[in-house]
């Protein structure tokens, strides 16, 4: 026996043989900065154990934990003209695109799903901030448009969640023709006399805000959500004064009327259920008789390289 034997080769063989630790496998709080492991985090619905604090959620994660046994089917949407007005910044539009389809997994910035929450049958649409800050663009119309026809043609009610940075500047006066287009889409179930509910979430802001974001039956917020036209920052920087702690946020629009309720992600779907099945005129949920969402929530999805 010598040092080769006793050192080196026990050495090399721990280096080949050792697990690498995938760096997915926790996530920091952005608000008490709190390392979270990531099936604690998903069982949570992206919502912090420690302080409550609301993270960004996609929609999938959001309707697996939405529909009962996280069953849904997609509506498709119209695809709209690729790159309508050969917008270049830094990068060509379609390679920005691309890049957002290749890290997010999703078509555009929104889903829309049809099935059934609480045994209610809804018409779900969902905003995902992740794609290109959940702007909204010709294929969000579409969408908005595609789930009103569609819970129309079935009596169906339409719940809708927002997250955007506001309209999508490659598209220009394209992208704010979408405020009166689903303007009217929302006309649409007011006039076949559906609900419509909003869930507004983390930050909802510009033109969304202006259109079809603020036009529900019932307006309801995540706690803590951001929701606004021009940003806090901007009007200070206009009006050069100091704006109120917490103007803007879901919980100063609520004492201030803007808001119906805010409500924790958690508790949301029976709060859905309970305001559905009213505005419907159905009888009230009877706790414990309902459907459970997914059981096995979806695994969390790896963050992509900056």
């Amino acid at each position: 026996m010598n040092w080769i034997t006793n050192y080196v080769r026990p050495r090399i063989n721990s280096i080949f043989s050792r697990r690498e630790m995938p760096e997915n496998l926790w996530s920091k709080c952005d608000s008490c900065g709190t390392m979270l492991f990531h099936r604690e985090l998903a069982d949570n619905l992206n919502v912090c154990t420690q302080c409550g604090h609301h993270m960004a959620i996609t929609p999938k994660a959001r309707f697996a934990a939405l529909f009962d046994g996280g069953v849904y089917n997609e509506i498709e949407v119209p695809k709209p003209i690729a790159d309508p007005l050969s917008f270049k910044d830094q990068k060509k539009y379609p390679d920005r695109m691309k890049a957002a389809q290749k890290s997010t997994g999703a078509t555009d910035a929104m889903l829309v799903a049809a099935g059934d929450m609480g045994r209610t049958p809804i018409v779900a649409v969902a905003q995902d901030f992740s794609f290109m800050g959940g702007s909204m663009g010709m294929y969000v119309g579409n969408a908005i448009i595609a789930g009103a026809e569609h819970a129309v043609k079935h009596k169906r009610p339409l719940v809708l969640f927002s997250a955007a940075g506001g309209a999508r500047m490659q598209e220009g006066i394209l992208s704010l023709m979408q405020m009166p287009r689903t303007t009217v889409a929302v006309q649409m179930l007011r006039e076949a006399g559906l609900p419509y509910i909003v869930v507004l979430t983390h930050p909802t802001t510009g033109g969304v805000t202006a259109s079809y974001a603020m036009l529900g039956d019932v307006q309801i917020s995540e706690p803590g959500a951001l929701i606004c036209f021009a940003g806090p920052r901007v009007i200070e920087q206009t009006i050069r004064e100091t704006l109120p702690e917490g103007f803007q946020r879901a919980e100063y629009l609520l004492d201030h009327g803007m808001l119906d309720r805010v409500t924790p992600r958690g508790e949301l779907r029976d709060e859905l259920i309970t305001i559905l099945r009213m505005l419907l005129g159905q009888k009230p949920a009877v706790k414990g008789d309902l459907p459970s969402p997914a059981q096995n929530k979806p695994e969390p999805e790896a963050e992509s390289d900056k």
